[in-house]
């Protein structure tokens, strides 16, 4: 009688080293296209923000591979010392930070990679806490959460972003058809306000021989208002400024670049730095001239780059970020995102978690009752 052949069992396993992650690109890649297929999560991307964000960081890039050796989940994470109300704290963290936009659990069976993942972390005891930022709702990253919750682990959750995006139909006039009527108004009296003012072109950059200096006429127009002020425009950073650098060159090399201007006689007036990738436009950063602000620039390239969008057939504009009253004038959509936290089972894990998710919480909430 022959024997059966048993199927050897998924296994974990855990990357650390910069050479091990990029050796992961082809078939990460291929994973992330089978899934979600979000550009936040492809190799390429992480790469450029570990790069530039994170270079020194201790990773800990969990893989899972099923019987064949195939990759079948990924979670990339890092190492970090922080703090927590004052107290030191041991933190595995998503490789992710506001620039991210979003970030998930990658898998193609979300339920069991989360159980698996888990279950390896539970077998640390080096780590407190495990931080995933901005977990798009419907994500993958829930089942972890779930597992925890089941496993009696202590976690919490915190609502950190409603993304506003824009379902992009067939016609630039069935869309217009779904805006107020003030609104499309006050962008026509704005629009011939500043025409008044010279002549209004749009351009749309992709890359070539001048993409740097495209940059960095929207990097300057981005610092000169009020971002420049706060400290937090590109150009005023140097992980950040080499973030969208290096990004804008990948993204020229893919096809994926869409920066946009709209010009003044020349002159840069708004600017939107934007990529295009599986039928969607997320526009990552916009700037505008805050001394033209009575003609609304930033609003009149809106409209142009929306337009656009639909003439090249794809089918959402995502604005990223947080919701604003500005984005809200185009769509009364909104795509939620929430910070996830799992706490390690711990006598101090378990204290941090009742810290942060109950008796701080209870604690402000006196203090607003006592201020009434």
């Amino acid at each position: 009688m022959e024997a059966r052949q048993l199927t050897p069992a998924p296994s974990v396993q855990e990357i650390s080293d910069r050479a091990g992650f990029m050796a992961l690109e082809p078939e990460w890649n291929a994973l992330v296209e089978a899934t979600a297929n979000e550009l936040f999560y492809r190799h390429e991307f992480l790469r450029i923000w570990i790069d530039n964000f994170a270079p020194s960081a201790q990773l800990r890039v969990l893989t899972l591979r099923d019987g064949e050796g195939r990759l079948t989940a990924a979670l990339p994470l890092m190492a970090e010392r922080t703090t927590m109300y004052g107290v030191p704290v041991r933190q595995l963290s998503g490789t992710a930070n506001p620039h991210s936009c979003r970030f998930d659990l990658i898998a193609q069976e979300p339920e069991a990679a989360a159980a698996m993942f888990l279950a390896w972390l539970r077998t640390d005891k080096s780590w407190d806490v495990l931080r995933l930022t901005d977990v798009p709702e419907g994500g993958a990253g829930w089942y972890l959460l779930e597992e925890a919750r089941a496993a009696g682990l202590g976690t919490g959750t915190w609502e950190s972003l409603q993304s506003p995006y824009v379902p992009l139909p067939a016609t630039r006039e069935a869309y217009q058809a779904t805006l107020q009527s003030k609104f499309k108004a006050n962008c026509r009296r704005r629009r011939k306000k500043l025409e008044e003012k010279g002549r209004l072109t749009v351009e749309r950059v992709e890359g070539g021989l001048e993409l740097e200096a495209k940059l960095e006429e929207g990097f300057a127009l981005e610092q000169s208002g009020w971002k420049g002020q706060r400290g937090t425009a590109m150009a005023q950073d140097a992980g950040t400024r080499g973030f969208y650098t290096e990004l804008a060159r990948d993204a020229a090399y893919a096809g994926r670049l869409s920066l946009y201007f709209l010009r003044l006689d020349g002159r840069p007036v708004a600017f939107q730095y934007g990529l295009t990738y599986g039928g969607r436009y997320f526009l990552l950063k916009p700037g505008y001239d805050e001394s033209l602000k009575e003609c609304s620039p930033g609003q009149l390239l809106m409209d142009e780059v929306l337009a656009d969008c639909i003439s090249r057939g794809l089918r959402e504009f995502d604005f990223l970020g947080p919701d604003m009253v500005w984005k809200r004038d185009w769509t009364d959509k909104v795509r939620r995102h929430t910070w996830v936290s799992i706490f390690n089972d711990s006598a101090f894990s378990r204290a941090l978690c009742a810290a942060k998710f109950r008796w701080v919480p209870a604690a402000k909430e006196v203090v607003a009752r006592w201020k009434k």
